[in-house]
């Protein structure tokens, strides 16, 4: 109950914060009145919107349309915000899962074998691979994707979100930070775990190396991965906004640079607070899946 009360919070904050700050870069009615308006015209405008009523008034009847999930109708588009946002978000999802799937599949198999095989010559090279994906910005690794994969071999498209390889080079821009974060906390959990006297214990009972990782420094090994997946994922949909616009993609991160350059507040405050909602919801179930791969973690105690 007080971690959703502290949730709630949080939550509730973010929403005020990007209301008030959102309304103090500028007056949106300027961007909407046709050139060579009269401040008669103006003025008429920022009435039938509301801009003209105090900021808190604003923000009680947006809290209020928030309860009956009325988002409002954006300034720009003249379309329902939530309509907006609904057509835009399944391209979001589609990236972030395809870029944590790749972050998943490259990065635990190599924090796994960086872990197992310390002072090796493959765990300096995958390190190495692990530092390029953690050190890359993510703008200037997707520019050199689409220069080697779309420009220079012609095998992918280079924006767009037309055909089902669309998404691979976004998702190898988005996913190469999670992949290295993968990578480190499992080679970090692995070693911690084959350190562990349970380990010694079972070598000394005749158990082979392969059968220990598999039965149980993996799985003690994947608890702090909830936690890193947990927010990879919340990771991943802010961090969606960079590759969205170099790639052309059509979701929510696109939408709020847009929405963001024409001062469409309604926008702009519907894609944060969903974001919001995407940070405590996954969260909350990481606290959840914690038991299940640990019955000995009270819920109550990994929650406070």
């Amino acid at each position: 109950m007080a971690r959703l009360l502290q949730s709630a919070i949080a939550v509730f904050g973010v929403v005020a914060l990007v209301f008030v700050l959102m309304r103090l870069s500028g007056d949106p009615t300027l961007l909407l009145v046709p050139e060579g308006a009269t401040r008669e015209d103006i003025a008429l405008l920022r009435s039938q919107l509301g801009f003209d009523r105090p900021l808190w008034v604003q923000f009680v009847e947006y809290l209020g349309q928030m309860a009956r999930l009325d988002f409002g109708q954006s300034l720009v588009q003249r379309a329902p915000v939530t309509t907006i946002v609904l057509a835009r978000l399944p391209f979001t999802l589609w990236l972030a899962g395809a870029s944590l799937l790749f972050a998943a599949v490259i990065g635990i198999p190599v924090g796994i074998a960086t872990g197992i095989w310390r002072g090796t010559a493959l765990e300096r090279a995958l390190m190495a691979l692990v530092l390029v994906g953690q050190s890359m910005p993510t703008f200037w690794s997707g520019i050199l994707l689409i220069m080697l994969f779309a420009v220079t071999l012609g095998w992918l498209p280079s924006s767009g979100a037309d055909a089902p390889a669309s998404v691979i080079m976004p998702a190898i821009a988005l996913g190469a930070l999670s992949m290295a974060t993968f990578a480190r906390i499992t080679r970090t959990a692995v070693v911690e775990e084959l350190d562990k006297d349970y380990v010694r214990v079972a070598r000394a009972k005749g158990l082979t190396g392969q059968a220990i990782v598999g039965r149980h420094v993996l799985r003690n090994a994947s608890i702090p991965l909830i936690t890193v997946a947990a927010l990879e994922i919340a990771n991943l949909l802010a961090g969606a906004v960079v590759v969205e616009t170099v790639f052309a993609w059509p979701g929510l991160g696109q939408l709020a640079v847009q929405a963001i350059q024409s001062r469409d507040f309604l926008i702009v405050q519907a894609v944060v607070l969903l974001g919001a909602f995407a940070h405590v919801g996954l969260n909350l179930v990481a606290d959840i899946l914690y038991g299940v791969v640990d019955p000995r973690i009270r819920h109550g105690r990994a929650g406070a």
